[in-house]
């Protein structure tokens, strides 16, 4: 496959603290690689897994969204079932904070099979067996993630995340996979609560600041990093690219086209990269999810998850041709 680079410094610093694993992971000046491929299909969702050059072994979760009943943006399992294939993955997901279709086992499991996804591999609903506690370093609104029990069981763990807008933070990609995506229904009350409550009847009246819900998520996020060492890698798929979430029954449309497939070690850069290209885009539309971001203060989350030390907002940009 052909490669083209190029390098973007888009930070004025780096908080990253772990040294790469891999000579493929960095490029020019230490940075972090970004990988990108313009069109998006199963064939090369495998290939910009291969280029990261980090091996899924073990038993392997593949945390994604199975998506809300109603809703129609999520990542369709005949677009993500040969990577699900080739890294023998189970399909992982934690029951949701905000009632809907998805909110308890049983009907969470319905959910996926009315989408396809049990059919394509099997699906771990992780909290239908409680949960486990792990801890948050460094973190200024929360001590520990409350995460699904079933979690530990697995060696690795392949982030494939549907980039899009969300209505709370602005954007969703890799963190907020692993941090809201990974949190039980209670862990996820403790995250948008700042870590005030884990009933999710209590949470939605009582919201903290923006920014402290935005760290909070990072915080999580981080719990999930440093459990995982090396034994973790993200995929974001950037195509129908609502301002709206795939725990939406209802999503606006998108406005803009699809942007294509990215991957990284960093999940720092990989989110970032996402929204530079969004930003970089010609398509009129973008405005739509640009302003979603920026009236949620979205790239907050960015700067905070590099101040903990997960990752870079430098990077390279290295297209797959």
């Amino acid at each position: 496959m052909a490669l083209c680079s190029l390098s973007f410094l888009v930070s004025s610093g780096c908080a990253q603290t772990q040294e790469p694993s891999t000579k493929e992971s960095t490029g020019n000046a230490g940075l972090p690689k970004v990988y990108f491929i313009k069109e998006i299909n199963s064939g090369n969702l495998v290939k910009v897994y291969e280029a990261l050059g980090r091996k899924a072994e073990g038993k392997v979760a593949v945390k994604l969204s199975t998506g809300e009943p109603g809703g129609h943006n999520f990542l369709q399992p005949a677009l993500i079932a040969p990577l699900v294939k080739e890294v023998n993955g189970t399909i992982v997901e934690c029951n949701t904070a905000y009632g809907g279709g998805r909110a308890h086992t049983k009907a969470h499991l319905k959910a996926a099979a009315d989408h396809g996804f049990t059919a394509i591999a099997e699906v771990d609903i992780m909290d239908a067996n409680g949960e486990v506690s792990l801890p948050v370093k460094g973190g200024k609104h929360l001590k520990e993630d409350f995460v699904g029990k079933n979690y530990l069981n697995y060696d690795f763990t392949v982030v494939l995340s549907h980039f899009k807008g969300h209505a709370m933070g602005g954007f969703g990609g890799a963190i907020k996979n692993i941090s809201i995506g990974i949190a039980l229904s209670g862990g996820k009350a403790w995250i948008h609560s700042a870590g005030t409550t884990k009933d999710v009847g209590k949470v939605w009246g009582n919201l903290p600041p923006q920014d402290d819900f935005l760290e909070s998520m990072t915080e999580a996020a981080k719990a999930i990093t440093d459990h995982c060492g090396d034994k973790i890698l993200y995929i974001n798929v950037a195509n129908n690219l609502s301002v709206d979430c795939d725990c939406d029954s209802s999503p606006e449309d998108p406005k803009m086209g699809d942007i294509g497939i990215l991957a990284s070690l960093d999940p720092v850069a990989l989110d970032r990269a996402c929204t530079d290209l969004v930003r970089a885009s010609e398509d009129h539309g973008k405005i739509h999810l640009i302003e979603r971001i920026d009236s949620r203060n979205g790239m907050h989350t960015l700067d905070y998850a590099e101040q903990l030390g997960m990752g870079c907002q430098k990077y390279e940009l290295v297209e797959i041709k």
